[in-house]
């Protein structure tokens, strides 16, 4: 067992907490579309945001394997609280390897402690996938800077204090030209946009902001000067890990699902588990959430070796993404007419799967990737 005893232990209180305190919640929240602000508050009791940091910077200092862990079984209860845990550790790790002394001690531990509510500012119009599309802009203003510009589809945007906002400070100089960003949201200029209805993982708050002329001190900026697309790109690999064990734990909560009605629904005098058409669907299901679990949990422990982990990354958030949307969907044939039913698990399980094809990378992206380090590295590289 490759597991150690502390994996094991900060599974398996993850695991009861998603269970007694995230699972019954998951429906209604789903309903209602709302931030649970109260779940968050006990993660953060817990230790379960910033996974990662050091112990020197006030956090729990676990490893990229425990992250993975921790991602998956908060899914296993609601995908939306797993994003939080996500978005934090994202934010929390920029923060470790690139910000001040001082910025770490003004922000770090209130974001660990969910005492500040954190935004990733990347997506725009232009710029999903091809950041390069960016156009938002900070210029020079004295020794501070002046932000214009735009974001959609930010995760925490209605609800967020301070945006981490990938900006161009350079136009000529390509990817080379942009730089990220700390940004007060409630700060004079910065708006905020009506929340977005989504389809799936409807507890996460998602929506717009727009920034006129906001007025930024010279220690907003995080890192160097126009280092802001790597410092993302930095952070990636951890986020893609992060997003396969999330739909990993999406995954296991369909087939436990399917699998329990397929044990009590009768049709023709017998449960429809006796039957292999429904076997077969539970089995593939099987065996693609313990392929998934593998992926993600090798990419996990290649971050932590500091090894080159960028396409174990993409395949384990690609093969993760796709068998979550797969499983999810079999689980509502074995509920048949119930299982498009709102109320039912498995309906809501399904429309939580779908986002993890398209977020931190669409799964074509990841597909690009790969193809792109094979052929850079070799089919054993």
């Amino acid at each position: 067992m490759y597991l150690t005893e502390t994996h094991v232990q900060v599974r398996d209180m993850a695991r009861d907490f998603a269970i007694n305190v995230v699972r019954p919640l998951a429906e209604e929240l789903d309903r209602e579309e709302r931030f649970p602000s109260d779940i968050y508050q006990q993660m953060a009791e817990l230790g379960l945001f910033g996974i990662c940091v050091p112990e020197a910077l006030g956090g729990p200092g676990f490893d990229t394997l425990t992250y993975a862990l921790v991602m998956e079984e908060l899914s296993y209860g609601y995908a939306s609280v797993a994003d939080q845990c996500g978005l934090v550790e994202l934010i929390a790790t920029l923060l470790v390897r690139h910000g001040t002394e001082a910025q770490q001690s003004r922000w770090l531990g209130d974001v660990i402690a969910a005492k500040t509510l954190v935004a990733y500012c990347i997506t725009e119009p232009d710029a999903g996938t091809d950041v390069s599309g960016i156009r938002t802009e900070a210029v020079r203003d004295g020794d501070g800077w002046v932000l214009n510009g735009g974001k959609i589809w930010i995760h925490n945007a209605p609800v967020a204090d301070l945006g981490f906002v990938l900006a161009r400070t350079d136009k000529a100089a390509g990817h080379r030209g942009m730089s990220i960003f700390v940004v007060d949201l409630h700060a004079n200029g910065v708006e905020r946009g009506p929340k977005e209805h989504k389809m799936g993982q409807r507890a996460s708050q998602v929506g717009a902001l727009t920034f006129g002329d906001v007025k930024l001190p010279a220690d907003a900026l995080l890192g160097e000067e126009g280092r802001g697309f790597h410092m993302m790109m930095s952070v990636l690999d951890k986020g893609r890990v992060g997003i396969g064990a999330l739909a990993v734990g999406i995954a296991q909560a369909g087939l436990e699902a399917a699998l329990d009605y397929a044990g009590q629904r009768k049709q023709f005098q017998q449960p429809i588990s006796d039957f292999q058409g429904v076997q077969w669907m539970l089995a593939d299901m099987a065996k693609d959430i313990e392929a998934s679990r593998l992926l993600v949990h090798s990419a996990a422990t290649k971050i932590d070796r500091g090894e080159d982990a960028t396409k174990a990354c993409s395949m384990a958030k690609c093969f993760a993404g796709d068998a979550a949307v797969k499983c999810t969907q079999d689980a509502v044939q074995v509920f048949g007419g119930s299982g498009y039913i709102r109320g039912f698990e498995v309906e809501r399980l399904y429309r939580d799967a779908k986002i993890t094809q398209i977020y931190e990378g669409t799964n074509q992206i990841q597909r690009m990737i790969i193809a792109r380090e094979l052929m850079k590295n070799g089919a054993r590289g």
